[in-house]
């Protein structure tokens, strides 16, 4: 449907959606054959593919329980009974390793998305309504992240107590602002313009402006932004876990794992903290490397 017909069957806003269609349909043909050019990108993507692949079906593919312990195993290297070792309790790394995937990467994406809605929902009001709404909002966020942000997150977990809920809103607190600030300068942004006037004009909303009309063309840098933010959130939850403040052993965890492994270094078991470590490294890798792949996918003015 060309902006003629649109215009004919819906009015101007609905024009210039379908006008705007088919440059759409090409630039996401455009951009998919950049990331199949990005090999680092393509990387990116299968080592969270993995990844995924590997906490979905940790409960099957583990070799052991995560929990077991035993006694006659403690501190084995890497062997055919045990691919990446045992821990001092003689718990089987790879099977602990695994899990943890499973529950970093729901921290992660359960965090982010808590903030993404909340950020959304301030950062688009800020930016459409503006006046008082937009100066209270944003000096909320402004001293939110006038705090060191892992420092305020230390804060957050050690007033509300270890548990991955209080890792999950710590996390989500102090990325909120991020997606505060964008979705605010980009709706300062679109909001001058015609397809807004046209939909204003056609009778619709400031709710339905907002969310048919406005978020669309602002998905591109908030793919991006939450990508680059899932590996800060693994990183800020092993963080809280490593120096105490975040899951609580026995539980499952890199950052608990690195912590636990980290005094068997100097007497020559390394591989207690080594892999859950390679494990937390390459998954902030994967989401950086990916994160980059789609900002070249998503920018228009990349040939």
């Amino acid at each position: 449907m060309d902006g003629r017909v649109a215009y004919a069957a819906g009015g101007p806003a609905e024009a210039i959606a379908g006008a705007a269609a088919w440059p759409a349909e090409h630039g996401l043909r455009a951009g998919l054959r950049r990331l199949a050019r990005n090999r680092l990108s393509l990387f990116g993507l299968a080592i969270l593919a993995i990844y995924a692949a590997g906490a979905l079906l940790a409960p099957w593919i583990s070799p052991h329980p995560p929990l077991a312990t035993d006694a006659g195993a403690t501190l084995r290297a890497p062997g055919l009974a045990h691919l990446l070792g045992t821990d001092q309790f003689g718990r089987d790394i790879l099977s602990r390793v695994l899990h943890a995937a499973r529950l970093d990467l729901f921290i992660a994406l359960t965090a982010v998305g808590a903030a993404v809605l909340l950020g959304g929902v301030l950062g688009s009001l800020a930016g459409y309504l503006g006046g008082w709404v937009d100066t209270l909002v944003m000096r909320a966020m402004d001293a939110l992240m006038a705090f060191p942000l892992f420092i305020l997150a230390m804060g957050i977990v050690a007033a509300l107590g270890n548990s991955v809920a209080n890792i999950i809103y710590a996390t989500a607190a102090i990325n909120t602002p991020f997606y505060t600030r964008m979705l605010r300068a980009e709706m300062r942004v679109k909001r001058p313009q015609e397809f807004v006037d046209a939909a204003r004009c056609s009778g619709n909303s400031t709710t339905r402006i907002i969310v048919y009309h406005l978020l669309p063309n602002c998905i591109s840098p908030l793919v991006v932004q939450v990508t680059l933010n899932l590996g800060w959130a693994i990183l800020n939850a092993a963080g809280l876990s490593f120096i105490g403040l975040g899951v609580r052993p026995p539980d499952a965890e890199w950052g608990i794992m690195v912590s636990e492994g980290a005094r068997f270094m100097v007497s020559g078991e390394w591989w207690v903290s080594f892999f859950p470590g390679l494990a937390l490294m390459l998954a902030v890798l994967g989401f950086n490397l990916l994160g980059d792949g789609l900002r070249d996918i998503l920018d228009p003015r990349r040939p």
